[in-house]
């Protein structure tokens, strides 16, 4: 496993390199059904959107996020004995104190957001913060601090924005594609049809492309989040205590579950039953919940 550092700095070049991706992505795209359909307007969109999407997702993914969860920002008057377990942590970790959000919901559950360390936000659902003990809410909160000391907050947040507008095109462009008869004139209608059929069919796998990717950082980041929130307490049977809790925890996320923000929580909000099946476990957004437990408790301290 990597160190803290070279995973932090990894995720920085995750990003860049995601966010380049998802230009050439969309341009190419851009540029594939503006031939179909032969306007070039389509690639004039695609190039503006695709700019106008990375500028979005760097610099106000974060509060995309927050809004999809309806959380509220809480304030250290109305809740000083969180703040003060939030500000020590931080301490501890040498990062600067995040806000402090809730998400009225009495699932138990948390996420950590932001561009960067200096502004970031940790997350917590109402029914976390009621039903864990100090040192298990501890626990959770370390882990959502080392996401911020590891940068992973910034990738996962970006790809909520990404993903979501790779699903949102590929459906658009599907639309399109049976509703149009694109160019198909004598000369070239027999390349016209291929790429009638590659364009469906990158409009098909596109967002499960996309998911997959999600998934696949999601599911590497947790563990290592998790082994350095143990580090930071000092006592990993806080966060395994309170992943067991939250794994045996069966209420439903009412408003805040979205599949594009589920892999920034520290648990599935839906609830997902865990399976040994191969193909399944590629689906879900977190390693079994069983594997990390065991993995904090091999942690010595």
């Amino acid at each position: 496993m990597p160190s803290i550092y070279k995973h932090a700095d990894l995720n920085t070049r995750k990003t860049w390199f995601l966010i380049t991706i998802f230009l050439l992505f969309i341009i190419a795209v851009g540029w594939l059904f503006s031939y179909l359909l032969g306007s070039s307007a389509i690639l004039y969109f695609a190039v503006f959107l695709s700019i106008a999407m990375s500028i979005t997702s760097y610099w106000f993914s974060d509060k995309i996020v927050l809004a999809m969860s309806h959380a509220t920002p809480v304030t250290m008057k109305e809740n000083p004995e969180l703040y003060r377990i939030v500000e020590n942590l931080c301490i501890t970790a040498g990062l600067p104190m995040p806000k402090i959000y809730i998400i009225n919901e009495r699932q138990l559950n948390a996420f950590a957001t932001g561009r960067n360390k200096n502004h970031a936000v940790v997350a917590i659902t109402q029914g976390l913060l009621e039903r864990l003990n100090k040192t298990e809410l501890e626990g959770v909160i370390a882990h959502e601090l080392s996401h911020i000391g590891n940068r992973d907050i910034l990738l996962s947040t970006v790809i909520v924005v990404f993903a979501g507008t790779v699903a949102l095109l590929a459906d658009l462009f599907l639309r399109i594609s049976f509703f149009s008869g694109g160019r198909r004139d004598s000369r070239n209608g027999n390349v016209g049809a291929l790429l009638m059929i590659l364009g469906i069919v990158a409009a098909i796998l596109a967002p499960v492309a996309a998911t997959l990717i999600r998934l696949a950082i999601s599911r590497k980041r947790e563990f290592l989040a998790d082994a350095d929130g143990a580090l930071l307490t000092r006592y990993p049977e806080g966060l395994a205590s309170a992943l067991e809790k939250i794994d045996a925890d069966m209420t439903p996320m009412r408003r805040a579950a979205h599949n594009a923000t589920a892999h920034l929580f520290i648990d599935s909000p839906f609830n997902e039953r865990q399976s040994h099946n191969w193909f399944v476990r590629l689906f879900q957004t977190h390693p079994p919940v069983q594997e990390r437990i065991k993995a904090l408790r091999d942690i010595q301290v």
